[in-house]
This record gives structure tokens, C-alpha cells and sequence, in this order.
């Protein structure tokens, strides 16, 4: 590919997710065209790849209704100065990183002031899931999104949105550290024991509302568990404090597991596991460990649910196109059905071989072949550009 001198590129990310793929692309976009330079928003991921981030993350790094409507003063003020910023610059191309309430909010307004710039949008939204006529909307600002998931292609084809791209999900390079090696994960013979993880979650909004329901749930799988029980509680740093000080008062305590290496390690070593909706499911999933999925939200969030044009919000059950992973939400999310749920799953009967041959399937479903996501993600932003 012939080279272009002096590429800038404004890359704006949301949160610490995106701030962990745009390193990575940074650093992928460099091996390509050494001659690069980067502006933007970012964390210190990015920063650390040479981004001087206009400001810190923490300023508009808010999820829920109630909390954004907190900082809306302060993430509207940062909407303008990014988009600023970017038209200031004349960058050759505008990457938005996740976070789609600002991160579309800069890229609707600098297309306005900059109609000839290439915008490539990373992490669909999840357009396939609620509010779908966003995906046709997006053709008017976004020239190329760039997917983690392997069914968004044919999603954005059928509703009318950008082209797009299946990119792989950064998940899949971490595999390695994921599954587990030989004996890392014992088997479940008759009576011995098992080891089984609670994950809250990691904002304190939806930890705030599981704790309470998995303090009276683990017991009651105790109780109805036919082998001793080992229980491990991975934590964010910015949460461990206070998860500590509640599970110091838990009738079953599980043991706190500290930092991303002893995360892994523990994942590793899992027979089941008790989890907050979300990424770590993802994990979970390719790690190979069998889950009950749960998760509450607050009356306004949870109107939204009857919006949603799917059928499940587990990301594994999403890309496998069945309800593989049992969900317990909302009202259902109750200590008696999570306890029903994930007891079975501990033991090596149907319930837990019918998940266990669904989460194999997984690596075809999300494979992309050598290329690792960053790379292929890469690829794509500098054929935009060249375009």
C-alpha cells in the first residue's frame, strides 16, 4: 500500500474500554505508516502511545441515565471543546471509540463544519439490540464502523446504516490467558470440590444492586450443592474497598481476588460462575466456564427493556444465535432462581454439557483468521483515508 506522508488522525474514545482498543489501534496504525501523528481524547492507555488527551476520561466517563444527567453540563462543555479541537486540527480522519452518547455527539457536529472527513466509527452501537433506526441515521456522519461482533455486518445491511466491517473482538487475542492448562481446571469428580466466581459487576450503580441479591444466593446453592464449594469474588480496583466491607458481613464469604493477572488465574481455574451482564460474560464464555447471567437496573433504566428488539442481552447467546447462557433480569433476578439456575451447572449433568458444547462453538463463530483485531482495524482506517 503506498504510504501517505504525515497522517493525522483525531481519535476521540469515552471510557477505559475504548481507551484499551485505541491504544491498541494507535499502536497498529504506527506499525503501518510510521509517519503518523495522533490528537484526541483518551485515557492512559492512549496517552501512553503518544495521545495528548484534551482532557481526562473520568470527565465524561459516566453510564446510566441518572448519572449522565449529573454530568451534563460538564460532558456537553467537553462535546464542543473535542469538536473544536478536531475541526481546529484538519485531521485526515476522525476515529470515535464506543461511548456513542459523546463520541456521536462530537462526530455529528465536526461532519457538520467538516463535510469531506472520513469518520470511522469503532464498536457499533447496539443498534441490532434497541432504537434501531440509529444504524440509517449514522449514514450521515459515519463512513465506515468497524465491529467487534460478528453478526453487526448483516445487522447495519438490513436496517440501512454505514458499511461495516468485522474487525474480531480484542477478547480473542487473549485466549492464551483465558483457558485454562492442563489441570489448571480440575475435573468435577463425585464429592470433589468445585470453584465458582461471583462477579458483580465494575460500576457501583449495578454492584450496588447485585451484592445484596448474591449475599442471600450463595447459601442457598451451598445448601443444595452435593461438593465442598470454593468461592472467588474478582474485584476492580476502583471498587474493592467497599465490596470487601460487605462481604465481610456475607454468611458465606468469598475469597476477594485482586488484579487482572489473578483474575485471569482464577477464570482459569473455574467450574461455574455467578455473573453481571456484561463483557465479562464474553470472558467467561471463551474461558470456557459455564454462568448464570443476572442483572437489576434502576426503574428509569428498566424501561428501556421493552424496547429491545432481542431476545437476550448475553453477548455469547448473541453471537451463537440461541439462549444458551440462562439469564436471570430484573424482577426474575431473585437469590431462589439464581440459586436454581447455577446450582446444576456445578454438577456434570445436562444442564451443564448442554452449555459447555455451546460455548465450544464459540471460536468458529468470532474467528478472523491471523490477522489480530487491532490490525485488521487498522487496515480499514488507512484504506478510508486513502479513499
Amino acid at each position: 500500500m503506498q504510504q501517505q506522508a504525515g497522517l493525522h488522525v483525531f481519535i476521540v474514545a469515552g471510557e477505559e474500554s475504548g481507551d484499551q482498543l485505541g491504544f491498541k489501534l494507535m499502536r497498529s496504525l504506527r506499525a503501518r505508516h510510521p509517519d503518523i501523528r495522533f490528537s484526541g481524547v483518551g485515557g492512559h492507555a492512549m496517552t501512553g502511545e503518544g495521545l495528548m488527551s484534551l482532557f481526562p476520561l473520568d470527565d465524561i466517563a459516566v453510564m446510566g441515565f441518572t448519572a449522565v444527567i449529573g454530568r451534563l453540563r460538564t460532558i456537553i462543555d467537553r462535546v464542543h471543546r473535542t469538536v473544536d479541537a478536531a475541526v481546529a486540527a484538519r485531521p485526515d480522519i476522525l476515529v470515535i471509540i464506543d461511548s456513542p452518547d459523546f463520541t456521536h455527539a462530537v462526530a455529528k457536529r465536526v461532519r457538520k463544519r467538516l463535510p469531506d472527513l472520513p469518520v470511522v466509527d469503532y464498536v457499533s452501537p447496539s443498534v441490532w439490540a434497541w432504537r434501531p433506526g440509529r444504524a440509517r441515521k449514522m449514514r450521515a456522519y459515519v463512513d465506515h464502523v468497524l465491529a467487534l461482533l460478528p453478526f453487526e455486518p448483516a445487522a447495519h445491511a438490513r436496517l440501512g446504516g454505514p458499511q461495516c466491517s468485522y474487525v474480531g473482538h480484542p477478547l480473542i487475542e487473549r485466549l492464551a490467558e483465558l483457558r485454562p492448562a492442563s489441570g489448571e481446571r480440575p475435573a468435577l469428580a463425585e464429592g470433589a470440590p468445585a470453584t465458582v466466581l461471583v462477579l458483580p459487576g465494575s460500576r457501583r450503580s449495578e454492584v450496588s444492586r447485585l451484592m445484596p441479591v448474591f449475599r442471600e444466593t450463595l447459601p442457598l446453592v451451598e445448601a443444595a450443592s452435593r461438593r465442598p464449594l470454593h468461592w472467588l469474588m474478582p474485584v476492580v480496583p476502583h471498587l474493592a474497598d467497599e465490596i470487601e466491607a460487605a462481604v465481610a458481613t456475607w454468611p458465606v464469604k468469598p475469597q476477594i481476588v485482586h488484579g487482572a493477572a489473578a483474575k485471569l488465574a482464577a477464570f482459569r481455574q473455574a467450574h461455574a460462575a455467578l455473573a453481571a451482564s456484561g463483557t465479562v460474560t464474553l470472558e467467561l464464555a471463551l474461558s470456557g466456564v459455564p454462568m448464570v447471567v443476572a442483572y437489576k437496573v434502576g426503574w428509569l433504566e428498566s424501561q428501556v427493556r421493552h424496547l429491545l428488539t432481542v431476545s437476550t442481552i448475553t453477548l455469547a447467546n448473541l453471537i451463537l444465535g440461541e439462549s444458551a447462557i440462562p439469564e436471570r433480569l430484573q424482577w426474575d433476578c431473585t437469590p431462589e432462581k439464581l440459586a436454581g439456575t447455577l446450582a446444576p451447572l456445578i454438577e456434570e449433568g445436562p444442564e451443564r454439557q448442554a452449555q459447555l458444547a455451546a460455548l465450544a462453538r464459540l471460536d468458529a463463530a468470532m474467528r478472523i483468521g491471523d490477522e489480530a483485531p487491532s490490525e485488521r482495524a487498522a487496515r480499514i482506517v488507512l484504506a478510508v483515508v486513502g479513499r
